[in-house]
């Protein structure tokens, strides 16, 4: 019977039961009577009365049950480092996973809500392999002191932090990754005292959000870009309740549907009840949580800054604080890391196109111990590629290519040489183009297969480059393919598309064949790598091919095929992971200023 049912999880205390009244009712009258539902609610103590008071909204659709999650909480007590945690109840939500193992998927919903969508609908997105499916908190996004907490606190944007009051939870996946361990864990950890659960919820399922429609949880908060009639799931976050404020905003669809309910008494006693002075306490409570996230965000020892000192690599922590103080700066096409010191690539020194015997012998060679190299990558969890999207434009080209790439680690033309095999164009050999460094002084295993894996060096030899010039072109005409990485430089796990160079592009024109564009996005795995930081999970994003336009001289079809590239990482980017492509540089931003690059 439990997979047909739609779980649905309520977590009070005998005093906001009343207001879980009011929500449960109106998601009663607009929910689809196709469906049945199951409504638990979790508690440590509701009173018989206010219980007899919920259990009369039952119906042949709705069923109630009371969880006393007391027995649960004291199986974990001794794990808590601070005691007061189990008995706040919105940490209930943590448990739902664990205590009913009978259910793959199931809503949180919190009690200061009113539904006016279907449920069943919400119940019916498939939220795939993410741990919860979610919608963007609005405080974060539109309160800057909230944002720059996040993110120096917690190290997540703030266009990806989730309002924990309504959430779709993976049972299976809560369940598989030990989710409410890692709570635990956490605990001992630091002690987040903002949004609390929330920000640990959100520090765990960082990069496993299926993020929702915001009308699944419309917060009454700030700006609401939408009419309020569309808003599925209203959320009274904060101080916006109106049972405490009379002038609260769209209070008066709150008070419709708890007119209609045998709390509706109470809760305007609730109302006339409250006294001015707990109405400035309110506001002083808002003061001092904003200054308590700018007291957090400020602290030497927060939680990411002590990450940063104490488990993770300084060398990666320096990168990262290279990389943000780039950004800011706006300087783009700079790498952050400190290439091998090189010698000048001499015109006789580089054989590009590699037609001599032993030249291809060396090259077989370093393609198998590459590939051996790529395979053990993988087997050791080092290397992972989720998926690979596009691969029939890969497949569907009947022409040389130069194929572009945002450039973020070292392996991350392993991912486009995956790409490349699994399209399976055996008569089109698959070249890239690299620094000069890497190719003339590169020591040891990696320095062999840059100097033999089909590699076009760059040179600071004038000869040299024309060389490097008449080889490309020859490759193209005979049908190959070249990876160009365009942003001209490598930005360790940077995930914004850079700024584009144009040289790609002016091959692509000047050759008269097409641009591949390929994107990858990175997911966060449980993986802990030995320099502190999660190993990254790939997903390789294959565009269709942007076309040269003939009809423009070579210059002018060289940009317009790079603003369209950059167009689509733009959107990739935007709609994977589900925020605006925004810079911090402190000049004019950096899109607007690429055609000058």
């Amino acid at each position: 019977m439990n997979e047909n049912r739609i779980p649905i999880f309520y977590a009070c205390d005998d005093n906001f039961v009343k207001y879980t009244i009011v929500s449960l009712t109106s998601m009663i009258e607009n929910a689809s009577k196709d469906h049945c539902y199951h409504i638990y609610v979790l508690h440590t103590f509701i009173s018989a009365e206010m219980k007899e008071k919920l259990l009369e909204l039952q119906n042949e659709n709705f069923e109630i049950t009371f969880c006393d999650v007391t027995d649960h909480l004291e199986t974990i007590y001794d794990r808590l480092p601070i005691r007061d945690y189990y008995s706040k109840t919105t940490y209930y939500r943590l448990f739902i996973a664990e205590m009913f193992p009978e259910y793959k998927k199931a809503i949180y919903i919190d009690s200061d809500t009113i539904v006016q969508g279907d449920i069943s609908e919400l119940y019916a997105i498939d939220i795939g392999d993410a741990y919860v499916g979610a919608c963007h908190e609005q405080a974060m996004v539109q309160v800057d002191a909230y944002g720059t907490y996040v993110e120096k606190v917690i190290g997540i944007s703030r266009h990806n932090f989730f309002n924990a009051g309504m959430i779709v939870i993976n049972c299976d996946q809560f369940r598989d990754h030990h989710v409410l361990d890692k709570f635990i864990s956490h605990l001992h950890v630091y002690d987040f005292v903002v949004t609390q659960d929330e920000d640990y919820l959100n520090l765990i399922c960082k990069d496993r959000v299926h993020w929702l429609d915001q009308r699944w949880n419309t917060e009454i908060f700030g700006n609401i870009p939408y009419p309020i009639e569309e808003g599925n799931i209203l959320h009274y976050i904060m101080t916006s309740k109106p049972w405490h404020y009379g002038d609260c905003r769209h209070g008066d669809i709150f008070w419709k549907y708890a007119s209609k309910t045998s709390v509706y008494e109470e809760i305007k006693a609730v109302l006339a009840a409250y006294t001015d002075e707990e109405r400035e306490r309110d506001a002083i409570s808002c003061d001092n949580l904003l200054a308590l996230a700018i007291k957090e965000t400020n602290r030497e020892d927060n939680y990411l800054n002590r990450l940063n000192k104490k488990v993770r690599a300084r060398d990666r922590v320096e990168v990262l604080q290279k990389i943000e103080e780039y950004e800011r700066k706006g300087i783009f096409d700079l790498d952050v890391e400190q290439d091998p010191p090189g010698k000048i690539l001499m015109p006789e020194d580089i054989d590009y196109l590699r037609e001599g015997p032993g030249e291809k012998l060396k090259t077989e060679m370093a393609f198998q111990a590459a590939r051996k190299f790529v395979k053990d990558l993988i087997r050791d969890k080092k290397l992972i590629i989720k998926e690979i999207r596009g691969i029939e434009h890969f497949q569907n080209l009947n022409s040389g290519a130069v194929i572009t790439c945002n450039h973020f680690n070292a392996f991350d033309s392993f991912a486009i040489q995956m790409a490349y095999d699994a399209a399976k164009q055996p008569k089109r050999k698959f070249y890239r183009v690299i620094r000069e460094g890497n190719y003339t002084s590169f020591p040891g295993f990696y320095g062999m297969l840059m100097r033999n894996c089909n590699t076009l060096p760059l040179s600071s030899n004038f000869k040299t480059m024309k060389k490097f010039t008449v080889a490309v072109d020859r490759l193209l005409s005979d049908g190959h393919f070249i990876l160009v990485y365009p942003e001209q430089s490598m930005w360790w796990n940077y995930r914004k598309p850079k700024p584009l160079k144009s040289g790609a592009f002016q091959f692509a024109a000047k050759n008269n064949v097409p641009v591949l564009p390929c994107f990858i996005t990175m997911k966060d795995t449980d993986i802990m790598g030995e320099d502190g930081f999660y190993v990254q999970e790939y997903t390789v994003h294959i565009g269709a091919p942007i076309l040269p336009d003939e009809t423009l001289g070579k210059r002018e079809c060289a940009a317009k095929m790079m603003e369209e590239n950059f167009a689509l990482w733009k959107q990739i980017y935007e709609t994977e992971y589900q925020m605006p492509l925004i810079y911090t540089t402190e000049q004019k931003p950096p899109v607007e200023r690429r055609n000058h690059l």
